[in-house]
């Protein structure tokens, strides 16, 4: 928690300026017991009006004085606070995208999600408040009892052994409570993972009536989450009964004693209420304080957990190789292999192949094969366990990323779009891409019907996830906004799955007439998606068993004649 205090540079002056206003504020208010006590033994004492009438305009100036002093500080804390919260936020996620899909897969998207919403917040309000309370309780607590001293030595001895009793019940209090919120945030991202889980497959879980176990589930969560909260809750809500009783105790002492010693003569009465004004402020500041310490156990537990993320290194070192000429050979597999940091095995083994420049390579396979897996090794998504994949003769880990995924133009499985007009989402691979370019790219992806047929043309408005389009026009989309990008490398990762045989037919075309010539990988589940590639290869649990051309592997390679057969050959055959 106290490394994300580097993010307050910038906010010296607010953190200065705000705890001394509360300071100057806390000094006005243990001046009060003082003017009560004269106005009781001098003014009402002495039947003097004038007197009580002075020192009751003293109180309301003090009083307008700290209303002033309170406000300038609360502005300025809650300045820092929110400043301080907002450059956590904007590095936290800076840091979250220099991450690999290793340790993104490994945190998972909910726990990511939870630390930079809730988490955040709850520091944020631990800021506010420590920069308004964390001095000027102490101060008005250890200042109450000076000024209790001063008073009276004897009666203040009560006050002296009241303060050290409390702080030893709130910081054990404190002690206890901050790993049982660091539990109760753990189970909140529990909850936020099964309401993401909802919402994304509502549609599924819908079509197979599954409503009421995901009610069931939720329940289940929501009820761990509510007993971590009530168990923490239980032990934080000691605090205030506790601090009560010693001080009303405190407080019976101190009257009890000081009745004893107004009829002795030893002391005004004047002094009792000063005495007894002090102790009330040291109740009531003790209250703040133990909301205080309620708000920064959070805090601290949550502020932990942010940092957890900043203290998470990716496993990917970026290179420094800014220039690269293209090259006969465009990319290179040298007996790569991936294993996943939670796998027990690897996912791909000994891949070692070579596509040309211009060439279209087909990658196939059964379901877990590893096509996916050896795609993501280009864009160096993933890095190799063993062995390297090379682009234009330079392995992938010299590249700095930028120069890198430049060359390649990426269509994953699952089409993903931005909210914005489909103009903004074509020009995510190139920012400077004219309408004219977008509308070729629009064209060869075989969605220009789809782009004549939305009010607006370029303009129309897509949803968050491309919700107000069908799965084939988000994927068309998604592959004319790699083609805007003009890739070197053009990678489909059976991004034309919703697609008809003819559209698909037609897009495959389309992408050889391309006048730049990138080398293109397919992914597919379809053999007549890959059939006229130049190159097929066949994977099996991770291992290449078959490499050539359709006509090639038809002959002599068993996994891909069971594909084809499969969707091909009539029964009777």
């Amino acid at each position: 928690m106290f490394k994300l205090l580097r993010f307050m540079k910038g906010y010296t002056k607010e953190c200065i300026i705000s705890p001394f206003f509360k300071l100057l504020e806390a000094s006005f208010e243990l001046l009060v017991p003082l003017v009560v006590a004269s106005i009781i033994d001098i003014g009402i004492a002495n039947g003097d009006k004038g007197y009580v009438i002075q020192r009751c305009l003293i109180m309301v100036a003090l009083a307008v004085v700290g209303l002033s002093c309170t406000l300038l500080a609360q502005y300025y804390a809650a300045k820092a606070a929110v400043g301080f919260s907002t450059k956590v936020k904007h590095s936290l996620f800076s840091h979250i995208q220099s991450l690999s899909y290793t340790e993104i897969d490994t945190l998972g998207a909910s726990t990511l999600i939870t630390r930079m919403t809730s988490d955040m917040n709850q520091v944020q309000s631990g800021v506010n408040l420590t920069l308004r309370l964390l001095l000027r309780s102490p101060f008005i607590v250890f200042g109450a009892m000076i000024m209790a001293f001063t008073i009276d030595v004897r009666g203040a001895i009560v006050f002296a052994v009241a303060i050290p009793v409390l702080a030893l019940v709130i910081f054990g209090i404190m002690c206890a409570t901050i790993p049982l919120h660091k539990k109760v945030q753990e189970k909140l991202d529990g909850v936020l993972k099964l309401t993401r889980e909802n919402l994304t497959g509502a549609r599924v879980i819908r079509a197979f009536a599954n409503e009421k176990n995901e009610e069931e589930d939720f329940k289940i969560a929501t009820a761990e989450v509510n007993l971590a909260q009530k168990f923490s809750g239980r032990i934080s809500a000691i605090m205030n009964p506790a601090t009560y009783a010693i001080i009303n105790i405190a407080i019976t002492i101190l009257i009890w004693q000081g009745a004893i010693r107004v009829n002795l003569g030893n002391l005004s009465q004047g002094q009792v209420i000063a005495l007894y004004n002090y102790m009330s402020q040291i109740l009531v500041e003790l209250i703040k304080l133990a909301s205080l310490i309620i708000t920064l156990t959070k805090a601290v537990a949550c502020g932990n957990r942010v940092e957890a993320v900043f203290e998470i290194k990716s496993s990917i070192e970026e290179g420094t190789q800014k220039e690269c000429k293209a090259n006969e050979i465009a990319v290179e597999f040298k007996n790569a292999s991936l294993k996943y940091a939670t796998a027990s095995e690897e996912s791909i083994s000994g891949v070692s192949f070579c596509a040309r420049r211009g060439e279209v390579v087909g990658i196939i396979g059964g379901t877990g094969s590893g096509k996916t897996s050896l795609v993501n090794l280009i864009p160096r998504f993933y890095d190799t366990h063993n062995g390297d994949v090379l682009v234009n003769g330079i392995n992938v880990k010299d590249y700095s990323f930028e120069i890198l995924r430049e060359k390649i133009g990426v269509v994953p499985q699952r089409a993903v779009l931005f909210s914005g007009t489909i103009r903004d989402n074509m020009r995510w691979g190139n920012e400077g891409a004219t309408d004219d370019e977008i509308i070729d790219a629009i064209t060869r992806a075989q969605a220009k019907d789809v782009l004549d047929g939305k009010d607006g043309g370029l303009d129309y408005m897509i949803e968050q996830g491309g919700r107000n389009l069908s799965g084939g026009q988000r994927q068309r989309f998604t592959i004319a906004r790699a083609l805007v990008k003009k890739p070197e490398i053009l990678i489909l990762d059976d991004s034309a799955s919703a697609l008809d045989y003819a559209t698909d037919a037609s897009l495959r075309a389309s992408l050889a007439s391309l006048d730049y010539s990138p080398t293109i990988f397919i992914v597919s589940q379809r053999t007549a998606s890959i059939a006229g590639a130049d190159k097929i290869i066949v994977l099996d649990d991770g291992n290449i068993v078959g490499m050539g051309t359709h006509d090639e592997l038809l002959k002599n390679c068993l996994v891909y004649q069971e594909i084809y057969n499969s969707q091909f050959k009539k029964e009777g055959e």
